[in-house]
């Protein structure tokens, strides 16, 4: 009997009404069985938080190498595009080794360790760098600037500041799909 009147309510519905009733449901089931007690990591509701978290793991790693490649760079008198180079390669190289620690801390082989570290991190490290050579680079005089110069600090401080704020975004756009850090926060229990 009580299929019957609900038969006749689904009936009178107004199609509109009833497909997007339908078409809701599955999705926020999907998501919510699909991480079941990580509801702070399902796609789609990655907050500005998380994201920051995130774009401030990478930033740790992006200016150990920048910094790095910058005094090997300059101690041995290299010229500015040989340094950057260093620069962003030491980069990619320490914000990669922050992520394979933490993975493997959580028990993860190194093979799929390495797997995660590449696609958590290759975006966000690669925006980072872009925006932070591009501020330097376009810094009149930041290129030239020694280590004892207030202007290398300074320039190497804002590009920094710069590319957290273009990449906090960015990275919550891949956490809000699975992507990027999200990756990362399955492996943490």
């Amino acid at each position: 009997m009580q299929h019957d009147t609900r038969d006749e309510q689904h009936k009178q519905q107004d199609p509109h009404e009833h497909h997007e009733h339908h078409d809701s449901r599955p999705a926020e089931h999907a998501d919510r069985s699909a991480h079941v007690g990580h509801t702070a990591h399902t796609p789609g509701k990655a907050g500005w938080s998380m994201a920051a978290r995130a774009t401030l793991h990478c930033l740790t790693g992006c200016a150990i190498g920048e910094i790095l490649g910058m005094v090997i760079g300059t101690a041995l008198g290299w010229g500015n595009a040989q340094t950057m180079i260093l620069a962003i390669v030491l980069a990619f190289a320490f914000g990669y080794t922050l992520t394979l620690r933490s993975i493997l801390k959580a028990g993860v082989d190194v093979r799929t360790a390495f797997r995660v570290a590449l696609a958590a991190d290759t975006l966000s490290i690669a925006v980072m760098e872009l925006i932070d050579n591009g501020v330097i680079a376009l810094w009149p005089g930041a290129m030239d600037a020694q280590l004892a110069d207030a202007l290398f600090w300074g320039a190497l401080a804002l590009s920094l500041a710069v590319a957290f704020a273009v990449t906090t975004p960015v990275n919550k756009w891949m956490i809000g799909r699975g992507k990027g850090h999200a990756v990362v926060h399955r492996y943490h229990h």
